[in-house]
């Protein structure tokens, strides 16, 4: 965007034409949206044996070509994953070449990191494609591009490097602090005006950069003279900007559709904003550029069209559009709403889009100040377009440059424009204009172009003429308001003959000069320097490849069987004992091997016994018994009612052959699902599908966990994939730095719930991003990250691919809290939301379920990372950085402060609720930082107790006894309590007789876990014998069975061994204690816990009394 990057774009034909293949570019990776990068075509074969290359030295690139006339070859570097490391980046620089980085922001860090980078990737390059004796130049724009040059210099490679600048960073912020640069330009010390306006680490960038090229240039004389100044160093070559016709309408037939297309659009958008016809003889007025006030000459285009509406002006109206970049929540409603045909006649507004800050906007402010308010009858009305003008600003959807040609007169009246694109399209595009003495390309007009050129006006400006400024804009408004037809058409013919004398055919000699020379300056360095050898590589050529595709293989059962398919892969099975019974007949001995697993038993058991069973009476008989109790209690899902929800989280304990779970959130969060089935509650839910999913449990000899993973075989999850309308497997996307994410969509019934799963393993992805669903709760911070973001941003988008909006959404702990984000955005994008009525709507339907009670459970990023991977998102947002952050941080401001994902769930909710009263007191306490003034009992901050899934959980043996006592409608799940009081009815034998019946059972499985050597290393043999003879079941026996974090106190019981030792040991009640769960592989502390309890359990007092089970 912007001047230099039409500079570089309209360049870059001509030296296509000139260099083909040998002239490539070099430009930050930034595109972070799902769909393509419209400026560029990646093409995977170009370079593609040193793209690999740079990869394996830690470089991740896409190379293509730049879609623009000529498609030069691109090169784009991902800078951002080196974010992490900038200050790395920043001290090399200091200890190198003196840059002083301490006063930086991330803008800076961000320029300085991928200069660094782009200096390592030339660098790659010449090693890997270039001869010894080939000639390169790396041409290096702007401060922003620098530390390429210094680490160039740094590896001592032969490529001559020049560094333009188009304006210096000292220049710019004098005159836009309103210091007379001109006149006094000598008298300013560079070091110390960058520190009185804290711009010292962009100026000690931009000096070192000037001072360590081999050429230095700059785009006029004007800017020349700064140079010399402020950066220490004189220019070698003076390189003036040019323009490429093909930009340009091509005949006169183009520019007059164009020209009235543009002019219609004015009208109507001018009539709109101010409630009055414009006519259609109007003056068409226009001034663009950055958002600089008094450099760009904004100041006096007010006050020069305040001249004339003050004046005795008669003339036809003038129509005076400010075309200026800034920030802004979108364009104004009731605006977009009359352009329609649908808004209300009278409304009227200045400003096309809604303002950020509007009371401080300087534009705005100064148009009252002077009373140009588009009153009715006024003879000049003038409108800010605060939007880039990009094609789909949502009120004029036309490009600047289409726009462009409507006007009548374009003003520039600078006091600080090193070249002035702006004025230089103007004129091309066939544009009466007006710029001054101060733009370099004002200067460059009156020196190339020595006949009269009524096209442009040059005004002499100086640090002291403002009011003779004012009056000579005021002049060329009204000349140009008075001309006929045929003198407006011989204005605008000569526009474009002056454009003529700033074409690149005849600018390119000067690049080609600084070329030149930068080469002669490093032909010493060229001559003895010794390339690296290089390795011939050689490529099998692929002829006449297979095209494969993955198809999923599946079991073919008996007709008469063949239900038990769907029956398998909807999970209502597994909390119902009808079903779980009929699966178990199948095969027990593969049931209970396979985990209790059908799908498995359904993949293993014979085709034999498949067809024994297909003629087994009793068997069909229990089969459509529990079919039918299947398909009644399915045939209510279509019963379900308002209001939908969209459940949120990171793991799901449904079931063991469903291993996306680790602890107790993932239990409560599988429970919740099969209880809104069981309730028949509108729910879907949203969470990730893991190759690995946590890890499983082995206990070595000295009684240290081990993490074992064992991929999950997709064929026998009940997960099925998703296909989209044309067959496909659905996928959803999240755009990361240089690439896109992509997530297969899987589906897991339970019961009449859905749970929607992605999974990123596949061939789509890049190896490091395959990984991102390996495991729950795996790898980095990094990768945490990445896949909170694939859980928030690609599960609101996957909900959307399935045509599904649902009222509320819920966040089942902060790990889905970027869901926010991304339905803040939907808001802002489509609904044409500010950022604060868009909070509003999303606060209204969210609600956040906190599970932690400790602080430091809450996950947190670096500000950096964030950077990396968000960093877009204040642009779609339409806020600042600092906005943002103030979502997930106390102070947005401090750059050391963690971004809180449960600050953003809170942030984005309506409700905050914990999990039992005491954690509600205690979640209080935790969020009451984020409410300054507020008492944590006054915050939002409330509870609501978990529960279990009753059919899930309660043994088989009770639930015929719950069935007799309870009364019929505590099956229904709709039940009143006092149904409870029931239990009194049982007898006291008979509930002793199932507790006997439960124990023994329980004893029977760890007895069997013990002896199970490929989990259970941490006990001898001689150990096992002597805890298999004193495991009872006949004693009281209590249990530890839970995720060891430190908060959970595991070991708390072992205070006091000696007085533990008199209750374990009591002679006549003794008690024993069955411990077991994980500790995450990074906890070292929790696993210190587990070793201390297995210890411990080795005490001969206590041994086959404390028993710890592996395999949690």
């Amino acid at each position: 965007m912007g001047g230099i990057y039409t500079v570089i774009a309209t360049k870059a034909l001509y030296q296509q034409s000139q260099l083909g293949r040998r002239h490539i570019f070099i430009g930050p990776d930034v595109w972070m949206h799902r769909v393509g990068n419209p400026d560029f075509l990646e093409d995977p074969m170009l370079y593609r044996s040193w793209k690999a290359q740079a990869l394996a030295e830690g470089l991740r690139l896409r190379i293509g070509r730049w879609n623009i006339p000529g498609k030069p070859v691109a090169i784009l570097v991902d800078y951002k994953q080196f974010l992490p490391q900038a200050d790395e980046f920043l001290a090399a620089l200091w200890r190198d070449f003196g840059v002083d980085s301490l006063t930086g922001n991330w803008d800076y860090k961000e320029s300085a990191v991928f200069g660094v980078l782009a200096g390592r990737v030339i660098e790659s390059f010449y090693h890997y494609n270039l001869k010894g004796d080939e000639k390169v130049v790396a041409q290096f724009h702007e401060w922003q591009t620098g530390a390429g040059i210094l680490h160039l210099k740094k590896s001592a490679i032969p490529v001559a490097t020049a560094f333009t600048t188009h304006a210096t960073m000292l220049g710019r912020c004098l005159a836009g602090n309103n210091l007379p640069l001109y006149n006094d330009i000598a008298k300013y010390n560079g070091d110390e005006m960058a520190r009185r306006y804290n711009v010292t680490a962009i100026y000690s960038l931009e000096k070192k950069s000037a001072q360590n090229a081999d050429v230095f240039t700059t785009v006029s004389e004007i800017t020349a003279r700064e140079c010399a100044q402020f950066l220490e160093r004189p220019v070698d070559v003076v390189t003036p900007n040019g323009f490429e016709n093909s930009f340009t309408p091509a005949s006169d037939e183009d520019y007059m559709r164009l020209h009235d297309a543009a002019r219609e659009r004015l009208i109507a958008v001018a009539s709109a904003m101010s409630a009055e016809e414009v006519p259609s003889n109007a003056v068409f007025i226009g001034i663009g550029g950055r958002y600089e006030y008094r450099n760009k000459g904004i100041d006096v285009f007010i006050d020069a069209l305040n001249k004339i509406n003050r004046s005795d002006y008669e003339g036809r109206s003038i129509q005076a559009f400010i075309m200026i970049p800034s920030g802004h929540h979108g364009p104004d409603r009731e605006l977009v709403a009359k352009l329609s045909g649908e808004g209300s006649a009278s409304y009227q507004t200045q400003t096309s889009h809604v303002l950020m800050n509007a009371e401080y906007d300087t534009i705005t402010g100064r148009l009252r100040e002077v009373g140009l308010v588009n009153s009715i009858g006024d003879k000049v009305k003038v409108y800010f377009i605060p939007s880039y003008l990009n094609g789909d600003d949502g009120v004029f959807n036309m490009r600047y440059y289409d726009l462009l040609c409507g006007l009548d007169l374009a003003l520039f009246p600078s006091y600080y424009e090193p070249w002035g694109y702006t004025p230089l399209e103007a004129l091309a595009f066939r544009v009466p204009t007006l710029t001054t003495t101060l733009a370099g390309f004002g200067m460059w007009v009156e020196s190339h172009y020595k006949k009269k050129h009524p096209g442009i006006t040059v005004l002499r400006r100086d640090d002291t003429n403002y009011s003779e400024v004012v009056d000579g804009t005021a002049a060329r408004i009204r000349e140009v308001a008075s001309l006929e037809l045929d003198k407006r058409n011989e204005y605008r013919e000569n526009a474009r003959e002056v454009a003529q004398i700033a074409l690149w055919e005849n600018q390119i000699q000067y690049y080609q000069e600084a070329y030149s020379l930068a080469l002669a300056k490093i032909k010493d360095r060229h001559d003895s320097y010794k390339t690296q050898k290089k390795t011939m590589q050689y490529f099998k050529a692929d002829v006449n490849t297979p095209s494969w595709r993955s198809i999923l293989v599946t079991r073919h059962l008996p007709e008469k069987l063949s239900r038990l398919e769907k029956l398998s892969k909807n999970l209502w099975w597994c909390w119902n004992q009808s079903a779980k019974s009929l699966f178990k007949s199948i095969d027990p001995e593969i049931w209970h091997t396979s985990g209790h697993n059908p799908l498995v038993v359904l993949d293993t058991v014979s085709i034999k016994r498949f067809q024994q069973l297909s003629k087994d009476e009793d068997f069909l008989a229990r089969m459509k018994a529990v079919l039918d109790e299947f398909d009644a209690y399915m045939a209510a899902k279509n019963e379900r009612k308002d209001p939908s929800v969209a459940y949120f989280c990171m793991e799901y304990g449904l079931d063991t052959s469903l291993k996306i779970y680790s602890g107790g959130l993932g239990i409560l969060a599988g429970d919740y699902l099969k209880e809104t089935s069981d309730m028949n509650t509108n729910l879907v839910a949203v969470g990730l599908l893991y190759r690995y999913g946590y890890f499983n449990q082995v206990l070595s000899a000295q009684g240290y966990q081990v993490a074992g993973y064992d991929a999950q075989d997709f064929t026998k999850i009940p997960a099925v994939p998703v296909l989209g309308e044309d067959g496909s497997w659905l996928t959803v996307s999240v755009a990361f730095p240089g690439r896109n994410l992509t997530a297969r969509v899987w589906k897991v019934e339970v019961g009449r719930t859905d749970l929607y799963l992605m999974d990123t393993d596949y061939e789509a992805n890049l190896p490091e991003d395959r990984e991102v669903t390996y495991h729950l709760y795996g790898g980095s911070w990094e990768n945490r990250l990445k896949q909170e973001l694939l859980l928030g941003v690609g599960g609101i988008r996957l909900l959307r691919k399935l045509g599904l909006d649902p009222q509320v959404y819920h966040c089942n702990e902060g790990h889905a809290a970027f869901t926010g984000l991304e339905r803040l955005r939907e808001y802002i994008e489509h609904d044409n939301l500010d950022f604060t009525e868009a909070l509003e709507v999303v606060r209204a339907s969210s609600l956040f379920t906190t599970h932690t009670p400790v602080p430091a459970g809450h996950d947190a990023f670096d500000e950096g990372m964030l950077r990396q991977y968000i960093g877009h998102y204040p642009g779609r947002l339409k806020v600042d950085w600092e906005t943002l952050m103030s979502l997930g941080k106390d102070n947005p401001l401090d750059e050391h402060e963690k971004f809180s994902m449960s600050n953003l769930a809170a942030n984005i909710s309506q409700n905050v609720n914990g999990v039992s009263m005491l954690h509600g007191k205690v979640s209080q306490d935790i969020f009451a930082h984020m409410y300054p003034g507020y008492l944590p009992e006054e915050l939002f901050v409330s509870y609501v107790t978990n529960g279990v899934h009753y059919p899930t959980w309660c043994a088989k043996e009770w639930k015929p006894v719950h069935e007799r006592v309870f009364g019929p409608e505590f099956a229904t799940h709709h039940y009143d309590k006092s149904c409870f009081e029931g239990i009194y009815n049982v007898s006291d034998e008979e509930v002793w007789y199932i507790k006997k019946g439960l124990k023994a059972k329980l004893m029977y499985f760890v007895r069997e876990r013990l002896q199970d050597k490929t989990i259970s290393n941490h006990y001898s043999p001689t150990e096992i014998v002597t805890i298999l003879e004193n495991l009872r079941d006949d004693v009281l026996t209590i249990g530890f069975a839970r995720r060891f974090a430190t908060y959970k106190r595991a070991t708390l019981l072992f205070r006091d061994l000696d007085h533990l030792d008199k209750i374990v040991n009591n002679p006549t009640q003794p008690v024993q204690f069955l411990f077991a769960g994980k500790a995450h592989p990074a906890d070292k502390a929790g696993q210190d816990l587990i070793k201390q309890i297995v210890d411990i359990s080795k005490d001969p007092r206590f041994i086959g009394k404390i028993v710890f089970v592996p395999g949690y």
